[in-house]
């Protein structure tokens, strides 16, 4: 009996990317891993085929993903073998809260936020608690914390001074409008219980048809021999991780178990292999067309397209990975770092030969630009992938293979679910109190009108909440809070949500909690903390990123064409001259009279206008002078030298 003719037993549950979850074993092994499929089936089923009722459709996306969360996910640190009977107890509650919502539906539509009943109190507030501790177990303390900080807030209110203020709310009508589609079941839930999961699936696919260990070799072919060739290819393969990889720290565990090893045998140390994975994989949360999760929510909180969305973070993007490739290419040559033998890599017109393996990618970017749904396009992408696995005996996906997907798609979900909906909580809270709309004030109060000082603050607001909280949550935090201050001081929306988005993303290699460089540590064996600085340095040319697109809406794809190529060309050009200037490299070592003419170089690129484009091309041009007459002494001197 072949692979593609039966499902055979199945992998193991418990997936060794996450530390936190179970092992199983036995029939619990084999019930875990039938239901993550139908998880994810039923939501693949119902988007494509037979759409039901929004809010009965995420409630059971939450309770359903809850109690195999609870089943997967120990209450303490460890990895025990089997399922304890109190998580039993909480998944089943978790389910009954799903049937509560469907059995009471038409009755609740009209009484929550109302005149909620006894049973809709309860039903909220085992749903809430149920909702925090799942996050917690998922994802730390951080965001439950913070979850738990503003529905004490509510209760609170009457006794806050300023614009901390409100008459306060009862236990009754707070969790039941949590746990309704004003809090919990609101955007955050919409975007994980749609193209979240889809994509979690997609990506699923893509993996086990082998197209993801395809973007590695891609990338081994036409950087692995360079100078530094092994942190090359982790930036280059980090990109294309990044398009169908959600997050982070899974883009550093996908790549960086290759790359860091070969970056280490080159010359790198530890240390700085680490920062490099780290940094390069943190960019995969703006690499179109998926972008993690946080471009969903952004097109579900201000109602732009996604596909407008998608376009319009194209260049950051790939600023993001130019200014990383530059900094790691000035670093090798400071090192004098060099490739790996030609007799080690893959050959580039044989690798090309399997360049059909980019079909899926292809198909979803053509059906976002052709005008279809998300949804659709995401699913031709994902039945493109079984098609392509065909063509490769290694990666071909008989039905055992499509089942595996499935429930591995289903299973990377349940954190991102836990999150959206916690973080669902603070998002409707905000809402419910007003205090989004005070806090932008006292933005605007505090910035004076200057809308350079309210983008700091944003920024600081944004990666502070992201030290603490997946991106997911952060930026739908910092979107609820931030963003609206921002449109008031004439901020375009598109560009204010990207903004906050962009630092919620970088917020990943910002010591002190850098979950990416923590996780890429792990696999180098450096210090975390040492890492995650080392990381934040080999980024910090990609901190500017952000205050680029909003001096310069081209970069957004807002303008004319020729505008557009103009404001890019000199951006980029920018963005290599300060990662000279902070690398201390510029045809040679650099002193610090360079450095400052380089930066000043750059940010007068950067800024976009004519006037200063040609300021920053002349200060280019003083710094190149100065670096010939230097080399130019130098070499004089050792001439001297040598005929004395």
């Amino acid at each position: 009996m072949t692979d593609r003719d039966t499902v055979a037993a199945p992998l193991p549950v418990s997936d060794p990317e996450s530390s936190q979850g179970r092992t199983l074993s036995g029939w619990q092994n084999y019930l875990l891993f039938w239901a993550t499929f139908l998880y994810a089936a039923f939501h693949l089923v119902l988007l494509n085929l037979y759409p039901i009722d929004p809010w009965i459709f995420r409630s059971i996306h939450v309770s359903f993903g809850c109690a195999i969360g609870f089943a997967m996910y120990p209450l303490a640190s460890g990895r025990e073998g089997s399922v304890p009977f109190y998580d039993w107890l909480l998944g089943l509650a978790s389910l009954g809260c799903a049937v509560y919502i469907a059995w009471n539906l038409e009755e609740m539509l009209f009484r929550v936020g109302a005149l909620p009943t006894q049973g809709d109190f309860i039903v909220g507030l085992v749903g809430v608690l149920l909702i925090l501790e799942l996050t917690r177990r998922c994802t730390g303390l951080a965001l439950p914390i913070i979850s738990s900080v503003f529905i004490l807030y509510c209760f609170a209110g009457p006794w806050l001074p300023g614009i901390l203020h409100h008459n306060g709310f009862e236990a009754g009508f707070l969790f039941s409008y949590i746990y309704s589609m004003e809090g919990v079941f609101g955007p955050t839930t919409a975007v994980s219980s749609t193209y979240i999961i889809l994509f979690i699936v997609f990506s699923a696919f893509l993996n086990t048809s082998k197209v993801g260990d395809y973007f590695i070799e891609f990338a081994m072919s036409i950087a692995g021999w360079a100078r530094g060739g092994p942190a090359k290819v982790a930036v280059i393969s980090s990109a294309l991780m990044g398009t169908i990889n959600g997050t982070s720290a899974g883009n550093v565990v996908a790549t960086g178990t290759f790359t860091i090893p070969l970056m280490k045998r080159v010359g790198y140390p530890a240390q700085t292999a680490a920062a490099i994975e780290a940094a390069a994989s943190t960019g995969g949360q703006i690499m179109p067309p998926i972008m993690g999760a946080g471009a969903f929510i952004m097109a579900e909180i201000t109602g732009i397209p996604y596909q407008e969305i998608m376009i319009a973070a194209i260049i950051p993007a790939l600023l993001y990975f130019v200014a990383i490739f530059c900094l790691v290419d000035l670093e090798s040559r400071k090192r004098g770092m060099r490739g790996l033998s030609r007799r080690e890599l893959p050959r580039f017109l044989q690798v090309m030969l399997h360049a059909y393996k980019f079909l899926p990618l292809v198909v979803l970017v053509y059906g976002l630009i052709s005008g279809y749904s998300v949804i659709r396009a995401g699913t031709l992408g994902l039945l493109s992938a079984v098609l392509v696995s065909w063509l490769n005996p290694e990666g071909r996906m008989g039905p055992r293979r499509i089942v595996e997907a499935m429930a591995k798609g289903g299973r990377d979900t349940i954190q991102l679910m836990a999150v959206c909906a916690c973080a669902g909580i603070i998002v409707g809270i905000i809402g419910l109190t007003g205090i989004g709309q005070r806090f932008s004030s006292m933005l605007l109060l505090a910035a004076e009108g200057s809308q350079l000082l309210a983008l700091i603050f944003a920024m600081l607001i944004a990666i502070l909440l992201g030290m603490g909280m997946p991106t997911t949550a952060a930026y739908a935090v910092a979107a609820s809070v931030v963003a609206p201050g921002l449109i008031q001081l004439g901020v375009a929306p598109l560009v204010a949500h990207m903004f906050v988005f962009y630092f919620a993303v970088i917020s990943a290699i910002t010591p002190p909690v850098a979950l990416a460089a923590y996780a890429a540590a792990g696999i180098s064996g450096s210090d975390p903390m040492k890492t995650s600085v080392t990381a934040f340095m080999f980024g910090l040319s990609a901190f500017i990123v952000p205050f680029m697109f909003f001096y310069q809406p081209g970069l957004l794809m807002q303008g004319e064409p020729l505008v557009i190529a103009r404001m890019c060309a000199t951006a980029v050009i920018g963005v290599y001259l300060l990662s000279c200037a902070l690398q201390g490299w510029f045809l040679g070592m650099a002193g610090w009279a360079v450095r400052a003419m380089l930066g000043v170089a750059a940010l007068c690129l950067i800024a976009g206008d004519l006037p200063t484009d040609f300021v920053g091309a002349a200060l280019a041009l003083a710094a190149v002078a100065w670096q010939r007459i230097a080399a130019g002494k130098v070499a004089a001197a050792k001439g001297t030298a040598s005929e004395g």
